[in-house]
């Protein structure tokens, strides 16, 4: 019977048990067998493989079924690690020996890569974002010269007067419009805040018009107000209603400006002196040039 035999478990009609506790039955029988006193069975072993500690001797002490198994189940590892070793040999052999280059297209990749990241540090750069923010603002000055000026609260007495104001403007005006009613407190407020809002922003284009002028719903009339909408080339970008939740039952102009520079809607005034210096030294420098 071959080891395979013994592992599958057939065929064991023909097993012979080697241990020295089954041999008076195999003594006796003795038909089929070489001689008697047979004991202890032992594997051949691959003069190939190490012979150290940590490799698998051939010699086997317990030589029953469960032996057999652990014995053939320690060889089979052995192999796969000395495989495994090998494989990782050939593959470090393999990294070493290669040699890399790059292709065109790699690097194309990579010129672009530090093109990218060089323009990065440029606009982290303080001197680059001055030069970009002095460009900007010289950009909204002239615009400001082409746009309408208003500066006051214009008042809206019907839904078409609505549209208008809204469609009829130019794409570059901003239009805010309160939708209020006399008899809210918080819209009376919003009104007179508005009032002091228009002379100080006059490219601003303030409206209001009562809710009853509107074909808004009445849930909006007596649950939404005050409520400011915001357009600009005929599309709304703000839309605030129920504003006293935000501002409180007690608010100004102050707080009201602060609220919409919040929400990108104004320009901060404080920039305004900084863009007439940096106008008025541009227009010297221009002179001077001339000169």
């Amino acid at each position: 019977m071959n080891l395979e035999d013994k592992i599958l478990g057939e065929k064991l009609q023909y097993y012979c048990s080697s241990s020295e506790d089954e041999g008076g039955d195999d003594e006796d029988e003795g038909s089929g067998s070489s001689g008697k006193g047979q004991g202890k069975s032992q594997l051949s072993v691959d003069p190939s493989l190490p012979q150290d500690s940590h490799h698998w001797s051939g010699n086997s002490a317990n030589t029953g079924p469960k032996g057999v198994i652990k014995d053939w189940q320690r060889f089979k590892q052995l192999e796969t690690e000395k495989r495994d070793a090998q494989e990782r040999e050939r593959l470090e052999l393999l990294k070493k020996l290669s040699i890399t280059a790059k292709t065109t297209a790699e690097d194309q990749k990579a010129k672009e890569q530090a093109e990218m990241e060089a323009e990065l540090e440029d606009l982290l750069n303080d001197d680059f974002l001055l030069e970009f923010q002095k460009q900007r603002m010289q950009e909204m000055l002239q615009m400001s010269g082409l746009l309408p000026k208003f500066g006051s609260l214009i008042h809206l007495t019907s839904g078409d007067d609505f549209l208008k104001a809204v469609d009829n403007e130019n794409k570059n005006v901003s239009v805010i419009i309160h939708i209020y009613e006399e008899k809210f407190r918080a819209c009376r407020t919003m009104n007179s805040c508005l009032e002091k809002l228009a002379p100080e922003y006059p490219l601003i284009k303030f409206c209001k018009i009562l809710s009853t002028a509107t074909q808004l719903s009445k849930q909006f009339k007596t649950s939404a107000l005050p409520a400011l909408l915001v357009y600009k080339n005929g599309q709304i970008i703000g839309n605030f209603v129920r504003l006293h939740d935000e501002l409180g039952d007690e608010f100004y102009h102050s707080d009201v400006e602060n609220f919409l520079i919040e929400h990108s809607l104004l320009t901060d005034k404080t920039l305004v002196p900084i863009i007439s210096t940096l106008s008025s030294q541009q227009q010297q420098n221009n002179d001077d040039d001339d000169d």
